[in-house]
């Protein structure tokens, strides 16, 4: 055997160290299946979104609108924004790719929380910059260790508040005592892709440090409240200079016309979106105090999921209640990936949904 080694291209230095992202599985073909992995909406999109994806499809042989006119329009009308500060991308993953792309490079670090979402170290790992872990407390983000993460190396912090998979947020001011505490090189990205579902008063997504700073962003899904998740579709909402670095590196049709329309009918649905935020306060509150009665622990969430610890002996262990529940076609989020071995995310689902969950794991407690 020849002890040359076999020529073949290879990827920049780093690639083959990222962790490849894994989504929630799916259950077996043929049963019937309760899917609360994906955190995904129970009501599924609205009518008008759902009408305006089967019109589109009367033109797929054209390329779509590359500058997501009609969609930017309507995403500034719902909240009262610059349209030419509004880039859409295909999901909101791509636009953190973009960013970490256009502002990450060989020796930059970016900073995220402790359980972020694992795009974050995908998007740094990719462009040959070192991701900064900031420990959180309780499980949330802590504002002073992020801080104290922050070097003259760092180029971008990410911050998803509310924050996945944990449930848990941190109030405008600390987002703020966190902005005032980044040099002004350093972007804050805000990832507020559950920020619809969020009921309290001392919480804001973002839109008014955008409009008054210059190095943050907010970045929105359509994938969640609005149930386009097949669809990818996301936005960022952000100063002008960082819009005009985006749509140059940005693919120049990078969402489809279907997606385009359909998004343009969901976020113009105020009524729809109000019925799965109702459905969710009180599911949200019902699972949370069933599955706390039954001994386990729940962190507090402002999502539309939960997080919820199991006990650490053999029998009862996350990892079997995770098959045990999947024998049912019950599909919940291992958290393993996260450093949280010993919980499952449980989506809101529907009613059906949430009922079969508590009965399973009350059977499973025994």
């Amino acid at each position: 055997m020849s002890s040359l080694a076999v020529a073949r291209p290879m990827p920049k230095p780093g690639i083959l160290d990222i962790a490849p992202y894994v989504p929630g599985k799916a259950g077996a073909r043929g049963q019937k299946v309760h899917k609360l992995s994906a955190n995904e909406n129970p009501l599924g999109a609205s009518p008008h979104a759902i009408a305006a994806y089967r019109k589109a499809a009367d033109g797929l042989e054209f390329y779509p609108d590359g500058s997501a006119g009609e969609l930017r329009e309507a995403i500034a009308t719902r909240y009262g924004l610059k349209a030419d500060n509004i880039v859409c991308g295909a999901g909101s993953d791509e636009i953190l790719q973009l960013l970490a792309h256009a502002y990450l490079a060989q020796g930059d670090e970016a900073v995220y929380s402790q359980y972020g979402f694992l795009v974050y170290p995908i998007a740094i790992a990719s462009n040959g910059a070192k991701a900064v872990i900031a420990e959180e407390s309780d499980l949330t983000t802590d504002v002073d260790r992020m801080l104290s993460c922050v070097s003259a190396k760092t180029r971008i912090v990410f911050l998803a508040n509310p924050n996945n998979p944990t449930g848990t947020y941190i109030p405008v001011s600390e987002v703020r005592r966190l902005h005032a505490g980044l040099p002004k090189d350093c972007l804050l990205v805000l990832d507020a892709a559950y920020a619809e579902y969020v009921r309290r008063n001392d919480y804001e997504a973002g839109i008014e440090l955008v409009s008054t700073f210059d190095n943050v962003v907010m970045t929105r899904t359509f994938s969640k409240i609005y149930g386009l998740a097949a669809l990818r579709l996301g936005w960022v909402y952000c100063p002008a200079h960082i819009a005009d670095v985006l749509n140059r590196i940005r693919g120049p049709f990078n969402v489809g016309s279907p997606a385009l329309a359909a998004g343009a009918a969901a976020i113009a649905d105020k009524a729809h979106v109000e019925r799965a935020v109702a459905h969710n306060d009180q599911w949200l509150a019902w699972l949370t105090k069933e599955l706390s009665a039954l001994g386990l622990k729940v962190t507090p969430s402002v999502g539309n999921f939960i997080l919820v610890h199991f006990p650490t002996d053999a029998a009862h262990a996350a990892a079997k209640a995770d098959a045990f529940l999947t024998s049912r076609g019950i599909i919940l989020r291992r958290m393993d990936s996260y450093g949280l071995p010993g919980a499952l995310r449980l989506t809101i689902g529907s009613e059906e949904a949430n009922r079969a969950v508590v009965a399973s794991l009350t059977e499973f407690l025994k």
